[in-house]
């Protein structure tokens, strides 16, 4: 039966003069406001039901536009764009949330599946093909005896050969065992596609430093992987990142940087996508022009780690969740108080303690924080995270070993240091996080085209 007249919805721009129809139930589902994160369910119709139909394409375009202001940004300063791999043996971040790209399962499941259908061969069969392989082995010692001809003997040495390989066939087939390989009580990863543990990436960082050293600037932007069991509204499994590297630069060259890049950014959609962001401020977010404005044209805020806790703990008027303390990782909460009350604008915190970054970092002379910092922005928090490398190899070392990871994994990034190494630091900028602050959107997952997260990997 079909849905009533009222009920059919042009869906695509009248140049494709594609009409799709919505059943009526789900139309009217639509309509009564349902829920964006229930409608997040309907992907194949999410880019085409009403409620959504013009948010996605204003989205769409102002991701478009912030990747084309990307791309334009660096190759007008200079850098080079390196494409890093998305399979890694190495844990940028050392937190250990990576997903293992492995063909284990799958081995198995095939290795099952052939030993069901063809059987491995018996003890028996295996004792039969030795003994026709000692029979032949003996026929030709019996023609050399006899002084047989050449044509025979060779012919003898065939027939031995390929019994030979049949008897090492049947040994593998013997030997072959179902389920996963094992090694000591582990998992035998020496089996695996690449001959150990492979991962997605969590951070181009590492790769593009190596063409930092050899090219100067360079920058990757490309979709990195968390495997976080979250559900919160600013995590996904599946994001992009865009990660500067930048040659011969100190921690203050890297803020500089991160800066200028924020800041062109949001001019660029204030000049390229002024319509959709109208549409965003009439729909979504009152202030969103107008927060735009003010990081475009307005200098960051900097300050210490240490002077940004001591702020905090100086707060009378709010009662913070997480409490403020020196040490601790700051909170979204922490970082967009800093940002929406006491500043009223973006703010770079730097000189983070060491205990809470990443190994890659430098260690200050202070020997308790490292040459990090993150660009804070309202609506948001973090969006930018980035630090001065540790060049020197033995410190380096130490701080591997402080976070407790296995050195061998890493050994290709030591060898930059071992080899010779210039001065160089870099950071990473969240895209989507970048999207949800130029828009003022709540969730993250509505500023991706097909969200991946905790039990959803649709389409």
């Amino acid at each position: 039966m079909n849905p009533p007249t009222s009920d059919f919805i042009p869906l695509m721009s009248p140049a494709t003069a594609t009409l799709r129809l919505i059943a009526a139930s789900v139309s009217r589902w639509v309509k009564t406001g349902a829920s964006r994160e229930g409608v997040r369910w309907f992907l194949e119709l999410n880019d085409r039901s009403l409620a959504c139909e013009l948010q996605i394409s204003a989205v769409a375009r102002i991701r478009d536009e912030l990747a084309y202001g990307t791309h334009t940004f660096f190759r007008e300063n200079g850098f080079r764009y390196v494409h890093t791999p998305i399979i890694t043996t190495s844990d940028c971040e050392g937190a250990g949330e990576m997903f293992q790209v492995t063909t284990l399962f799958s081995d198995a499941e095939k290795m099952e599946k052939e030993l069901q259908e063809n059987p491995p061969p018996s003890e028996s069969e295996i004792e039969a093909a030795k003994e026709v392989v000692e029979d032949k082995g003996n026929t030709i010692k019996d023609l050399k005896a006899a002084k047989a001809s050449k044509e025979l003997i060779k012919a003898s040495v065939s027939e031995l050969t390929k019994a030979k390989e049949t008897l090492l066939k049947l040994e593998e087939r013997f030997n072959l065992k179902g389920g996963i390989p094992q090694k000591e009580g582990k998992i035998d990863y020496s089996h695996d596609f690449f001959g150990r543990q492979a991962f997605l990436t969590v951070s181009g960082q590492l790769q593009v430093e190596t063409y930092a050293c050899a090219l100067g600037n360079v920058y990757t932007f490309g979709p990195t992987f968390r495997a976080e069991h979250s559900h919160t509204s600013r995590h996904l499994a599946e994001f992009w990142m865009v990660e500067p590297e930048i040659a011969f630069a100190n921690l203050e060259d890297d803020m500089n940087y991160a800066e200028k890049y924020v800041r062109f950014l949001c001019k660029w959609l204030l000049e390229h996508c002024l319509e959709d962001m109208e549409f965003m401020v009439k729909n979504y977010d009152k202030t969103a022009i107008d927060r735009l404005k003010l990081v475009s044209s307005s200098p960051f805020e900097r300050i210490s780690y240490t002077k940004a806790v001591n702020l905090l703990r100086g707060v009378t008027d709010k009662q913070f969740e997480n409490k403020v303390e020196w040490g601790i990782d700051l909170a979204s909460e922490h970082e967009r108080y800093l940002t929406e009350v006491i500043f009223k604008k973006p703010v770079i915190v730097y000189n983070y303690p060491k205990g809470i970054k990443a190994f890659y970092m430098r260690l200050n002379d202070d020997n308790r924080t490292v040459a990090a910092m993150d660009v804070l922005v309202p609506k948001v928090g973090e969006l930018i995270g980035g630090s001065q490398r540790e060049e020197r190899l033995d410190v380096i070392l130490e701080r591997i070993k402080e976070a407790g990871l296995p050195l061998e994994p890493y050994e290709w990034y030591l060898d930059l240091r071992r080899f010779g190494t210039v001065k160089h630091s870099g950071f990473g900028l969240g895209f989507e996080r970048m999207i949800l602050f130029a828009t003022g959107l709540d969730n993250i997952r509505d500023v991706i085209p097909f969200p991946r997260y905790p039990g959803r990997a649709d389409l």
